[in-house]
């Protein structure tokens, strides 16, 4: 009797101790996409001020902070007033930030995925000045090369914002693109942060613009970071200025920010 006594109460702490450990991972991971929400922000903050750094903490028992380069590769094509095809503008290659917890410490579905920043979206880029700067969402994946596990990712996106501006007789309409480049920075992984740094502002310009075509690859996607991964509502999309300007003018803003993770 007294064994059985001892076998029931070790089967009881098995189940507690494990319950416990699968109420800290949620904990972990529920955290976790607040805490991306506001490295989303913080990359927003020093993308556009050369120089300008910001550092984000974070608390954790189970999971910890990843930069995947080469993540995303967006590419611009313009076609010109009068015009039959597009040419090609630029091409911008950029990095993620992800927070991850292995699935043996917390799993909710393999394939699962929830946007949380926007929370929803119909095309590639985000439009208005408040739009956030990078794609927040929740996925589990099991398979990539890195293994298996549930993941918070930031994953920057073009932020599109239009203007007009009338001087001398000229009405002139521009579209304004804005990405944040995010390049490696620094991986000593002392302490669980992350610290985005505003390292270059490039700005290109192209006039005439009857058209633009916005794309997105994936260069890591023999990885398993693919189209399936990121699930962008498109894949690409057309911006077409209105009439009735004496020119449409696109610029293009591109800030690299230095991404480093753990430094005290």
């Amino acid at each position: 009797m007294t064994g059985v006594i001892v076998l029931l109460v070790g089967v009881a702490l098995a189940y507690t101790n494990s319950s416990v450990q699968a109420n800290l991972a949620a904990s972990d991971f529920n955290s976790a996409q607040q805490f991306m929400q506001s490295v989303g922000k913080s990359v927003d903050d020093v993308a556009w001020t050369v120089g300008r750094t910001d550092t984000i903490a974070y608390a954790t028992r189970y999971g910890y902070a990843r930069y995947l380069p080469s993540a995303l590769n967006y590419t611009v094509y313009v076609k010109t007033v009068g015009s039959s095809s597009y040419q090609f503008f630029a091409t911008y290659t950029v990095g993620v930030l992800m927070y991850q917890i292995p699935t043996f410490q917390y799993s909710i579905l393999n394939g699962y995925y929830r946007p949380v920043l926007p929370t929803s979206s119909s095309t590639l880029t985000l439009s208005g000045t408040t739009a956030p700067i990078a794609r927040i969402f929740n996925v589990e994946r099991l398979g990539t090369t890195d293994g298996s596990f549930i993941r918070v990712v930031a994953a920057p996106d073009i932020r599109y914002v239009n203007a007009t501006v009338s001087a001398g007789g000229s009405n002139v309409f521009y579209v304004k693109l804005f990405l944040p480049i995010l390049a490696a920075g620094q991986f000593p992984n002392k302490v669980p942060s992350i610290t985005v740094s505003g390292v270059s502002l490039g700005i290109s310009t192209w006039d005439k613009v009857a058209s633009l075509n916005v794309t997105v690859s994936f260069p890591s996607a023999s990885q398993g970071f693919d189209a399936t991964f990121f699930h962008f509502p498109s894949l690409y999309q057309i911006i077409t200025p209105p009439t009735g300007y004496s020119d449409a003018v696109l610029e293009f803003y591109a800030g690299t920010v230095s991404a480093s993770l753990g430094v005290p």
